[in-house]
């Protein structure tokens, strides 16, 4: 993004204002997709410190990458609400905000004075997202969470791993992240509406709710056997085969999600004669002997390098994919193309590599530089001026 921010303000939600007083990684994920998207974020930070996040590792600099990677193209602004003075100077910022995104356990915001009923009362225009680790109702409402303990609650970590190992968190924060897309959508949604009726609305989001609705298959198949669902390492539940692989040098996942693509399968392989075997004619048969085949396959992938298969499988038009690490991941010339890694030029760090906004819509640019993550309170006297102060 260029140095003036303006790229930050062109796509579909340019001249929407976000008052952020999230943290750490749930709410400043909603508002950093927002400003991917276009908004305005004004991070509002607690003074001295500032947002958690900016002290979590790793480091560039002294300044945090993990910081960067969450918060970048925002401004920040350090207020402490408990205080007249910056109490109104946030007030005045709500004057003109669109939206204001908080993920404090529920019951805080009331405390300062900053709820939903109070802030609707002065603000009718106001949008209010929440996210907490139980949302604003139900028993467990007051209770503090962190990703990994929805991750355990929610049901995702019994799923996650393989049989008779230890339980497993999901190698990334899908609690906080998973939460943080919810309430995207939540705020997407609720300036539409407020667009189409002229009515704000609040929006109520638990990091415990958005685990459940993550849990899709798994659910189903509880609520149709009565009986929960455990881990299976790499396969999947209900198609065969669709799982990971041994070949001569790795792994391989092959994705064969119909009868079709099974027989094409059997045919680059050079196996026709599974098409019409009993065991294999059907996804149901198929997963019966689910074990059976993996045997078969394993024996012919065992013979020739990923990268072989790889040449076979895609030929032969039958999903299939290697195993990368994040390395591999990031450098995939697939990511290169679809402006995935972008560039961060910052002050502090010297420039350093994100990942870039999934979200493409035509029309609308997609920089290949974003601008950086602010420094504490570094946009105070910006803000100050624009508010009159």
């Amino acid at each position: 993004m260029a140095a003036d921010g303006q790229h930050a303000r062109t796509g579909p939600l340019a001249g929407i204002t976000v008052v952020d007083v999230s943290r750490i990684l749930a709410g400043p994920y909603c508002t950093l997709l927002m400003a991917e998207l276009g908004a305005r974020v004004i991070k509002v930070e607690t003074p001295e410190t500032g947002d958690d996040a900016r002290h979590y590792g790793p480091f560039v600099n002294g300044k945090s990458a993990y910081f960067q990677s969450i918060n970048r193209g925002k401004e920040s602004i350090a207020l402490n609400l408990k205080q007249d003075d910056d109490k109104a100077i946030f007030e005045a910022l709500l004057e003109t905000a669109d939206v204001v995104v908080e993920n404090f356990r529920p019951g805080t915001m009331e405390k300062l004075g900053y709820g939903w009923d109070s802030l609707h009362a002065r603000y009718p225009k106001l949008i209010y997202a929440a996210a907490s680790g139980f949302g604003h109702s139900g028993p467990d409402m007051t209770r503090p969470a962190y990703d990994m303990v929805v991750q355990g609650m929610g049901g995702i970590m019994s799923v996650t791993g393989h049989p008779g190992t230890p339980p497993t968190r999901i190698g990334m924060s899908i609690g906080d992240i998973g939460s943080g897309l919810y309430a995207t959508v939540g705020v997407i949604s609720a300036l539409y509406h407020r667009a189409m009726t002229g009515e704000a609305t609040k929006v109520d989001i638990g990091m415990f709710d958005c685990q459940l609705a993550l849990l899709e298959n798994a659910a189903m198949r509880y609520f149709t056997s009565g009986q929960a669902p455990g881990p299976l390492g790499a396969r999947h539940p209900s198609i065969t085969p669709f799982e990971a692989f041994t070949t001569g040098d790795g792994y391989i996942i092959i994705a064969a999600g119909n009868d079709s693509l099974f027989r094409k399968l059997a045919d680059a392989l050079g196996k026709p004669e599974w098409k019409d075997d009993p065991r294999y004619v059907s996804n149901p048969k198929r997963a019966e002997n689910v074990e059976t085949l993996k045997g078969e396959l394993e024996a012919i992938l065992n013979t020739a390098p990923t990268a072989r298969w790889m040449s076979v499988l895609d030929a032969a038009g039958v999903p299939a994919g290697p195993i990368n690490d994040i390395g591999q991941a990031v450098t995939y010339p697939q990511a290169a193309a679809r402006n995935m890694i972008v560039d961060v030029e910052d002050p502090i760090t010297g420039p350093m590599k994100v990942i870039g906004n999934p979200v493409k819509i035509s029309g609308f640019p997609d920089p290949t530089t974003r601008e950086p993550a602010p420094n504490l309170d570094q946009d105070r006297a910006k803000i100050l001026k624009e508010i009159g102060r």
